[in-house]
């Protein structure tokens, strides 16, 4: 029998300033612990000054760092290709790095398979900026701000 899978997304985090301290790093192992989601592929792309990019699997990486993100690797190294990393770069500002992650939201494997058995299809899913979500929040708690 196949393993149920939940829907995978594709995410690239920016870290201006080439400013990747790790702090991701122990939120996202929280995740993949309580089986919310499963890395499937992690790379990390580097932007210097100049506009160079430089591509590294999370092994490639030296330091504290590096060692907790070889600790996150999917069990994939090889499903992003060297095109789409080069082109998540031209995105990214220069002097700059970014950690790309695939990954599965196991949470939502069952729902997704009894949307499938009921023959249901997604029509719509849009994730909601955390900035636009805050702002109606805000509204909404103080709605005497607005004015």
């Amino acid at each position: 029998m196949q393993q149920t899978i939940g829907p995978v997304e594709y995410l690239i985090v920016n870290f201006p300033g080439n400013q990747f301290s790790g702090e991701i790093i122990p939120a996202l192992t929280n995740l993949i612990d309580a089986g919310i989601v499963r890395i499937i592929d992690l790379s990390v792309i580097v932007k210097d000054e100049e506009g160079n990019v430089v591509l590294m699997e999370a092994s490639e990486l030296t330091g504290e760092v590096a060692d907790a993100l070889v600790a996150l690797e999917g069990e994939h190294d090889d499903l992003f290709s060297e095109a789409d990393l080069l082109m998540a770069a031209e995105a990214m500002p220069n002097n700059s790095t970014a950690a790309a992650l695939l990954f599965e939201n196991v949470w939502a494997a069952r729902f997704s398979e009894a949307v499938r058995n009921a023959n249901g299809e997604v029509l719509l899913n849009v994730r909601i900026p955390h900035d636009t979500v805050q702002t109606i929040r805000d509204l909404l708690i103080n709605p005497a701000a607005s004015n």
